[in-house]
């Protein structure tokens, strides 16, 4: 039975305050499973990569053949459901649900889900209950550090921003007590807001956190369902962690859900292609309207719902890219072979902003699971930098600008994280563009009565007399609003404590024929006043004001 979730549609102001923590004691050195950079690895070193789903034991504690059910599917992972007797349970059995794991050749992920929603749920625990919780066990855990994996409790808060902002220093005090009692294990911290973090509170605060952690042993778990219903959403939300250099799993997501369709192809392939952990919800059980995040019917692993055909036998699912630990004999890459150098990255369908590269393929004993794509701007010098992660060996390169020289080179990764050599480097200069005067832009907003949050409405027409392939548009706003992802008819980009916004194009509106037009948008706040924008620029030309 999977808790609800409610995403938000009314605009929450940005909580700015500081987080003092306690000193942190010096770092020790984490046994078993543990963090590497931005990946999981074993006790030996080998990359360990969670693919598996939840079990909601603590609601079905006689449905203990799931365990085995689920490796038998290919699983290498388990999350079981435990609850911390403030809403359910307490689990007191929690040596037999490690002994089942083990038995079942499974990595052993466990939550405490009463924390679910604290903020928002009236009965929810906190995390600081949580851990009392895990200490009341702890002769279970500890010595299964190679086996177990502590999900400290189940998303942790719900919609409540102001409670919400609160993770950073509830997550660090649990970590760190957890780690005062005597606990090395991996730990896994669920994100705020139901567990899909729309507003970005884990993915901001996620280094303090790990910082935090006297083991720098903590992987973060985000959750995604409605709000991960695009490409773009999910991968923004995999580039924050990895240009962080932080450890994420996903730790829960489905292919449907009440508040919203969670794109559940892309979230696979591109996990598949990162080398990043998934967990899906859930074996079977589910009630309160959401039955079809069942896995299997009535518990039985021949009745496979199309949601477990789809995680369990589809593209990039659990059978074809789980390998068992190596903690049980299992697969992993344990020569650490590299994968060969890719071909020499090839360009064509090269506009004034973008450009399709195709490479060579690489290969490698385990099979190449990803690309990574770099970039430099100039015919000669100039810094390369890392501007995707390629599933496959092609990549479109948009937002370029106009008349301008790229340099792009790749290297292919494994499921152990093992990169190949550098490609030999492919050289390119983009098309001419549109030039100063050729774009027309309509500005409009409403504000929300009684709120500070209002809706933009932003109309792009191409006055020019040759076709726009690819278009960024660039604002600034006057004063201090921001932009509250995720908008709609283009990607929104705002640094923090920043009056600079892009807006660029997505795959349906990215041309722009003469005399063409297209309309986008996004929601967002501000303080006291809320005046207009008037000055635009697409793909660095300036607009005229509609």
């Amino acid at each position: 039975m999977k808790s609800r979730r409610t995403v938000a549609v009314a605009s929450v102001l940005a909580v700015l305050f500081s987080i003092l923590f306690l000193p942190v004691p010096a770092q020790s050195a984490p046994t078993g499973l543990r963090v590497s950079g931005t990946r999981i690895v074993e006790a030996n070193g080998s990359a360990f990569v969670m693919r598996g789903a939840s079990h909601a034991h603590v609601w079905y504690q006689g449905e203990t053949g799931s365990f085995a059910d689920i490796k038998a599917l290919g699983a290498n992972t388990v999350r079981v459901v435990l609850g911390s007797g403030q809403r359910w349970g307490p689990s007191t059995d929690v040596a037999n649900v490690v002994s089942l794991c083990k038995q079942s050749r499974l990595i052993c992920v466990l939550e405490a889900h009463d924390t679910t929603g604290y903020g928002e749920e009236g009965a929810a625990a906190t995390l600081d209950q949580a851990v009392t919780y895990w200490i009341s066990q702890k002769s279970a855990l500890v010595g299964q550090e190679d086996y177990v994996v502590l999900n400290i409790g189940n998303e942790p808060f719900g919609n409540n921003a102001q409670v919400s902002a609160t993770w950073a220093s509830a997550t660090s005090n649990a970590i760190q007590r957890l780690r005062t009692n005597g606990f090395n294990h991996l730990i896994m911290a669920d994100a705020p807001m139901w567990g899909q973090d729309w507003g970005g509170i884990m993915r901001d605060n996620a280094a303090t956190v790990f910082a935090n952690d006297p083991d720098r042993n903590t992987v973060f778990s985000i959750h995604m369902y409605g709000v991960y219903d695009t490409a773009a959403e999910i991968n923004a939300y995999f580039d924050a962690f990895r240009t962080a250099g932080l450890p994420l799993v996903v730790g829960e997501f489905g292919h449907n859900h009440s508040d919203g369709d969670p794109d559940e192809d892309t979230i696979m392939a591109q996990a598949q292609s990162r080398g990043l952990g998934y967990i899906g919800w859930s074996w079977s059980g589910n009630g309160g309207g959401v039955e079809y995040l069942d896995m299997v019917t009535a518990f039985d692993p021949s009745r496979l719902t199309s949601w477990g055909e789809r995680i369990f036998n589809g593209a990039n699912g659990i059978r074809a890219t789980s390998r068992e630990a190596t903690i049980y004999g299992g697969g992993g890459d344990p020569d650490e072979q590299a994968p060969t150098t890719p071909g020499t990255p090839t360009a064509s369908s090269v506009t004034a902003t973008s450009a399709t590269l195709n490479w060579g393929a690489s290969t490698d004993d385990i099979g190449v699971t990803g690309y990574d794509v770099y970039r430099a701007t100039g015919a000669s010098g100039g810094t390369f930098t890392l501007v995707s992660t390629a599933g496959t060996n092609t990549y479109t390169a948009s937002a370029l600008t106009p008349e301008t020289t790229y340099r792009f080179y790749v290297r292919a990764r494994d499921a152990a994280g093992n990169v190949s050599g550098n490609s030999a480097t492919a050289t390119l200069t983009t098309q001419a563009g549109p030039v100063g005067g050729d774009c027309r832009v309509a500005y409009q907003t409403t504000n929300w009565g009684g709120s500070s949050g209002f809706t933009a409405n932003v109309t792009i027409t191409n006055t020019g007399t040759s076709a726009i392939n690819g278009w960024t548009l660039a604002f600034a706003f006057p004063g201090g609003q921001r932009v509250t992802p995720p908008g709609w008819g283009a990607t929104y980009t705002q640094a923090a404590g920043s009056a600079n916004v892009t807006a660029t194009n997505v795959d349906y509106n990215a041309t722009l024929a003469p005399g063409g037009s297209t309309s986008i948008g996004f929601n967002g706040t501000y303080s006291g006043s809320n005046p207009a924008v008037t000055a635009f620029t697409l793909n660095g030309s300036a607009c005229a004001a509609a």
